[in-house]
């Protein structure tokens, strides 16, 4: 008897662990939106992303960028509730600076929506592009 019931509360714990590494793995994925040809890299809740060839930043809780240009929006601060993170970004230039939210949609699907502070820009052939306010991004397999 001790040890059925030993085995049930085992296994109710064991349960409860891997629903909590579900939950602290939605924040921490690789994310692409095709058509504004951008990336995100995030660990919101580890904060433990170094930006290749920025190592000077240290570990922050991940970045925007563009791919073929080292430049980015660096995560300064992230507040996970749920399915939604806050977010306040500033650009590897410490020139612009935003706030936005990050929103798990579902399983692969999130939706990054500047809040307030300058726009979401990345250079483009020289040249600044402002990215849309609402972003679709999309979990990388």
């Amino acid at each position: 008897m001790k040890k059925t019931l030993m085995a049930a509360v085992l296994t109710l714990c064991c349960g409860s662990l891997s629903a909590q590494d579900a939950d602290s793995n939605v924040f921490r994925a690789y994310l692409i939106d095709k058509e504004s040809d951008v990336y995100m890299e995030i660990s919101l809740q580890d904060q433990d992303i170094v930006i290749s060839g920025q190592e000077v930043f240290g570990k922050v809780a991940g970045y925007l960028a563009r791919k073929g240009n080292s430049f980015c929006w660096i995560i300064t601060s992230a507040t996970v509730k749920g399915k939604r993170a806050e977010l306040e970004m500033v650009n590897d230039y410490g020139s612009d600076d935003l706030t936005a939210t990050l929103t798990l949609v579902n399983d692969s699907t999130y939706t990054l929506e500047q809040k307030a502070g300058a726009a979401l820009k990345v250079p483009v052939s020289g040249k600044w592009k402002k990215l849309p306010h609402t972003l679709t991004l999309t979990r990388r397999k």
